[in-house]
């Protein structure tokens, strides 16, 4: 076997099928668009997401842009904040007691963002890489 000898199998590659060219091309007269109608007409294409003069879904729903539906739920706690507390046990009640978190905060996170000479044990609240080694440099732990 040469490589001039090289063919694809028979019938795994079809003719093209010349549409509209009569009746013994097997797609004649109409081409396989049917009858009438605005798909069977020359430049006949519906726009993507028509819907047939109905308000479309994408202008019904309203535009929220990215804002975050969670933002306003997850509070930043600075270390130096956790000094103020009285209580060496920092959970969200806590938190939400002392006024540093809204009432409506379901998470809140530690930042490392100035300092804490206080021992303080973290209970359900995260924190950072940087935030959790001042705490444990305090004397301190984090608990999930």
């Amino acid at each position: 076997m040469r490589l001039n000898d090289l063919k694809p199998a028979d019938g795994s590659r079809p003719k093209r099928t010349r549409r509209g060219r009569g009746p013994g091309s097997g797609i004649g007269k109409t081409g396989g668009r049917g009858f009438k109608g605005q798909k069977s007409r020359s430049g006949g294409s519906i726009k993507v997401g028509f819907e047939g003069g109905q308000m479309p879904l994408q202008r019904r729903v309203p535009k929220r842009g990215f804002r975050s539906l969670t933002r306003r739920r997850v509070a930043e706690v600075r270390l130096h904040e956790l000094g103020q507390l009285e209580n060496s046990d920092v959970d969200l009640s806590a938190l939400k007691a002392a006024g540093i978190v809204n009432r409506n905060t379901i998470r809140a996170k530690v930042i490392a963002s100035g300092k804490i000479e206080r021992v303080v044990v973290l209970r359900g609240i995260s924190a950072t890489k940087g935030a959790r080694e001042a705490i444990e440099q305090a004397g301190g732990r984090v608990e999930s």
